[in-house]
Protein backbone atom coordinates (compact mmCIF):
# COMPACT_ATOMS: atom_id res chain seq x y z
CA UNK A 1 0.00 0.00 0.00
CA UNK A 2 1.40 3.36 -0.99
CA UNK A 3 1.32 5.94 1.77
CA UNK A 4 2.08 9.61 1.72
CA UNK A 5 5.53 10.14 3.20
CA UNK A 6 5.92 13.61 4.78
CA UNK A 7 9.06 15.46 3.72
CA UNK A 8 10.53 16.07 7.20
CA UNK A 9 10.72 14.00 10.40
CA UNK A 10 8.81 16.70 12.29
CA UNK A 11 5.88 16.47 9.84
CA UNK A 12 6.05 12.71 10.02
CA UNK A 13 5.91 12.79 13.79
CA UNK A 14 3.01 15.22 13.62
CA UNK A 15 1.15 12.83 11.30
CA UNK A 16 1.41 10.11 13.96
CA UNK A 17 0.46 12.34 16.85
CA UNK A 18 -3.09 12.58 15.52
CA UNK A 19 -3.40 8.86 16.26
CA UNK A 20 -2.93 9.46 19.97
CA UNK A 21 -6.30 9.43 21.72
CA UNK A 22 -7.15 12.63 23.51
CA UNK A 23 -9.62 11.19 25.95
CA UNK A 24 -8.16 8.50 28.18
CA UNK A 25 -10.21 5.67 29.60
CA UNK A 26 -11.57 6.47 33.08
CA UNK A 27 -9.77 3.48 34.60
CA UNK A 28 -6.31 4.85 33.78
CA UNK A 29 -4.56 6.99 36.28
CA UNK A 30 -2.69 10.10 35.28
CA UNK A 31 0.72 8.42 35.41
CA UNK A 32 -0.57 5.43 33.42
CA UNK A 33 -2.05 7.79 30.89
CA UNK A 34 1.23 9.66 30.57
CA UNK A 35 3.12 6.41 30.28
CA UNK A 36 0.79 5.23 27.50
CA UNK A 37 1.16 8.53 25.63
CA UNK A 38 4.96 8.33 25.89
CA UNK A 39 4.87 4.77 24.57
CA UNK A 40 2.69 5.87 21.65
CA UNK A 41 5.09 8.72 20.90
CA UNK A 42 8.08 6.37 21.02
CA UNK A 43 6.29 3.93 18.75
CA UNK A 44 5.38 6.74 16.32
CA UNK A 45 9.00 7.92 16.39
CA UNK A 46 10.25 4.41 15.57
CA UNK A 47 7.76 4.15 12.69
CA UNK A 48 8.89 7.55 11.40
CA UNK A 49 12.54 6.50 11.55
CA UNK A 50 11.73 3.27 9.71
CA UNK A 51 9.84 5.18 7.02
CA UNK A 52 12.71 7.64 6.63
CA UNK A 53 15.25 4.81 6.42
CA UNK A 54 13.12 3.07 3.79
CA UNK A 55 12.75 6.29 1.80
CA UNK A 56 16.51 6.87 1.89
CA UNK A 57 17.15 3.28 0.83
CA UNK A 58 14.66 3.61 -2.03
CA UNK A 59 16.23 6.89 -3.09
CA UNK A 60 19.71 5.34 -3.16
CA UNK A 61 18.38 2.38 -5.16
CA UNK A 62 16.78 4.74 -7.70
CA UNK A 63 20.02 6.72 -8.00
CA UNK A 64 21.99 3.52 -8.52
CA UNK A 65 19.52 2.34 -11.17
CA UNK A 66 19.72 5.69 -12.95
CA UNK A 67 23.52 5.60 -12.84
CA UNK A 68 23.59 2.03 -14.18
CA UNK A 69 21.19 2.93 -16.99
CA UNK A 70 23.27 6.01 -17.91
CA UNK A 71 26.45 3.90 -17.97
CA UNK A 72 24.73 1.33 -20.22
CA UNK A 73 23.58 4.06 -22.59
CA UNK A 74 27.05 5.62 -22.61
CA UNK A 75 28.67 2.24 -23.31
CA UNK A 76 26.30 1.64 -26.24
CA UNK A 77 26.96 5.14 -27.59
CA UNK A 78 30.73 4.67 -27.33
CA UNK A 79 30.55 1.33 -29.11
CA UNK A 80 28.46 2.85 -31.89
CA UNK A 81 30.87 5.76 -32.31
CA UNK A 82 33.87 3.42 -32.28
CA UNK A 83 32.30 1.26 -35.02
CA UNK A 84 31.56 4.36 -37.08
CA UNK A 85 35.12 5.61 -36.60
CA UNK A 86 36.63 2.24 -37.52
CA UNK A 87 34.44 2.05 -40.63
CA UNK A 88 35.56 5.52 -41.77
CA UNK A 89 39.20 4.80 -41.01
CA UNK A 90 38.96 1.47 -42.85
CA UNK A 91 37.57 3.21 -45.92
CA UNK A 92 40.34 5.80 -45.84
CA UNK A 93 43.01 3.16 -45.31
CA UNK A 94 41.64 1.11 -48.20
CA UNK A 95 41.66 4.13 -50.53
CA UNK A 96 44.80 4.34 -52.66
CA UNK A 97 46.33 7.81 -52.17
CA UNK A 98 48.64 7.29 -55.14
CA UNK A 99 45.62 6.78 -57.44
CA UNK A 100 44.19 10.10 -56.32
CA UNK A 101 47.58 11.77 -56.81
CA UNK A 102 47.92 10.16 -60.23
CA UNK A 103 44.54 11.55 -61.29
CA UNK A 104 45.44 15.04 -60.14
CA UNK A 105 48.82 14.84 -61.89
CA UNK A 106 47.23 13.73 -65.16
CA UNK A 107 44.79 16.65 -64.97
CA UNK A 108 47.67 19.10 -64.43
CA UNK A 109 49.57 17.62 -67.40
CA UNK A 110 46.47 17.95 -69.58
CA UNK A 111 46.11 21.64 -68.59
CA UNK A 112 49.78 22.35 -69.34
CA UNK A 113 49.49 20.72 -72.79
CA UNK A 114 46.33 22.70 -73.47
CA UNK A 115 48.09 25.97 -72.53
CA UNK A 116 51.01 24.98 -74.78
CA UNK A 117 48.76 24.33 -77.76
CA UNK A 118 46.84 27.54 -77.16
CA UNK A 119 49.93 29.76 -76.89
CA UNK A 120 52.41 27.97 -79.19
CA UNK A 121 51.63 29.90 -82.38
CA UNK A 122 51.66 33.34 -80.71
CA UNK A 123 54.90 32.60 -78.88
CA UNK A 124 56.71 31.48 -82.03
CA UNK A 125 55.47 34.57 -83.87
CA UNK A 126 56.66 36.83 -81.05
CA UNK A 127 60.14 35.28 -80.90
CA UNK A 128 60.55 35.38 -84.70
CA UNK A 129 59.43 39.03 -84.81
CA UNK A 130 61.99 39.97 -82.17
CA UNK A 131 64.78 38.07 -83.95
CA UNK A 132 63.96 39.70 -87.28
CA UNK A 133 63.54 43.18 -85.79
CA UNK A 134 67.17 44.26 -86.08
CA UNK A 135 67.96 47.92 -86.34
CA UNK A 136 70.60 48.74 -88.93
CA UNK A 137 71.59 52.07 -87.45
CA UNK A 138 74.11 52.64 -84.70
CA UNK A 139 73.22 54.63 -81.64
CA UNK A 140 75.36 57.59 -80.55
CA UNK A 141 77.28 55.61 -77.94
CA UNK A 142 78.24 52.94 -80.48
CA UNK A 143 79.37 55.60 -82.98
CA UNK A 144 81.52 57.29 -80.36
CA UNK A 145 83.09 53.93 -79.35
CA UNK A 146 83.98 53.24 -82.98
CA UNK A 147 85.62 56.63 -83.39
CA UNK A 148 87.80 56.08 -80.37
CA UNK A 149 88.75 52.63 -81.58
CA UNK A 150 87.44 50.72 -78.60
CA UNK A 151 85.36 48.27 -80.54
Amino acid sequence: SSQFVPSTPRRLLASFVHRIPTAAAPSLTMSGKSQELIQQLLHAEKEAEALIATAKKNRLNKLKQAKDKAEEDLKAFREEQEKKFQKEMGAKAAADPSAELKGATEEEIRLVKQDYETNKKRTVEYVVSKVLDVTTELIDTQKQALKMGRV
